[in-house]
C-alpha cells in the first residue's frame, strides 16, 4: 500500500465520522421529540438512545485518534517509505502499537465529555423541563415569539452573518456561531500560531477553543421550524 493509498483511506474514515455526527444529532432529535411527548426525559427510550449516542461517541473517538496516529506516523516517515515502499509494513506495526498505547490510556468516563453527548443530556434535560412548564398551544406561541424576536439575534452567525445551519454554544462566553464557521476561524488562527478570539463584538473572550463549544440541538430546531414556517408562508 502507497501514502496515497493511506491518505485516501484516511479521507473515507474522515467522511464516514461527519455522517456519524450526523445520526448523533439525528438520535438527538427523536429523543427530543420523545421527551416532549411523555413530558419526562426518564422514559426507557431515552436510555436507549443516550447509549446509542455514547457507542457512536466512541466510534468518533476512536476514528479521531486512529487518523492522528496514522498522520503522524507517516508524516515522520515519509522519506523513509518513499525510498523503501517495504518500510510501510513497520509503519503499519508502528500504527498499530501507538494507536493500542492510546485507547488504553483512555477510560469510558471520558465519553460523558465528547461534544455530541454532552448536547444530547442538556437538550433532553431542557426539553423536559419546557414540556413540564408549559402546555402545546403555549409552546406553539412562545416558538412564534423567539422566531420573531430573535430571528436575526440568535439565528444569525455572526461570523457569516446569515442564519447557521448547525449552532454552537461557547459554554465560555454563552455566545452562538455556526459551528462550521467557528471551526474555520479556529484553525486559521491556529495556523497563524494565534489565539482565535471570540467574533462577537464587544465579546472579552480572547481564547475560543474547539473544547469550548457545545452543539445546542434545542437551537436547531427552532431555526428548522422557522424555515418550515416561511416555506409554507
Amino acid at each position: 500500500m502507497s501514502l496515497s493509498a493511506v491518505h485516501g483511506t484516511l479521507s473515507s474514515l474522515k467522511s464516514c465520522q461527519a455522517d456519524i455526527g450526523t445520526g448523533m444529532d439525528i438520535v438527538t432529535d427523536v429523543a427530543m421529540d420523545l421527551t416532549e411527548a411523555q413530558s419526562e426525559a426518564g422514559h426507557p427510550g431515552i436510555k436507549d438512545m443516550e447509549a446509542m449516542i455514547l457507542e457512536c461517541a466512541k466510534l468518533d473517538r476512536e476514528i479521531n485518534f486512529f487518523v492522528d496516529v496514522v498522520q503522524k506516523v507517516t508524516s515522520e516517515s515519509v522519506q523513509v517509505t518513499t525510498q523503501q515502499p517495504e518500510a510501510m509494513f513497520s509503519l503499519s506495526d508502528k500504527v498499530k502499537e501507538q494507536f493500542n498505547e492510546r485507547m488504553a490510556r483512555l477510560s469510558d468516563a471520558e465519553l460523558q465529555k465528547h461534544q455530541k453527548v454532552v448536547a444530547f443530556k442538556e437538550s433532553i434535560k431542557n426539553s423536559a423541563n419546557q414540556a413540564n412548564k408549559e402546555t402545546e398551544d403555549n409552546m406553539e406561541e412562545l416558538d412564534e415569539d423567539i422566531a420573531v424576536t430573535q430571528s436575526q439575534v440568535n439565528f444569525t452567525c455572526p461570523l457569516t452573518q446569515v442564519e447557521m445551519v448547525n449552532p454552537v454554544k461557547n459554554k465560555k462566553c454563552n455566545h452562538y456561531y455556526d459551528e462550521g464557521a467557528i471551526l474555520g476561524l479556529i484553525k486559521a488562527r491556529h495556523s497563524q500560531k494565534k489565539k482565535c478570539r471570540c467574533p462577537v463584538v464587544g465579546c472579552g473572550n480572547s481564547d475560543v477553543k474547539e473544547s469550548d463549544l457545545v452543539p445546542d440541538q434545542m437551537l436547531r430546531r427552532k431555526i428548522q421550524s422557522q424555515k418550515r414556517q416561511n416555506n409554507r408562508t
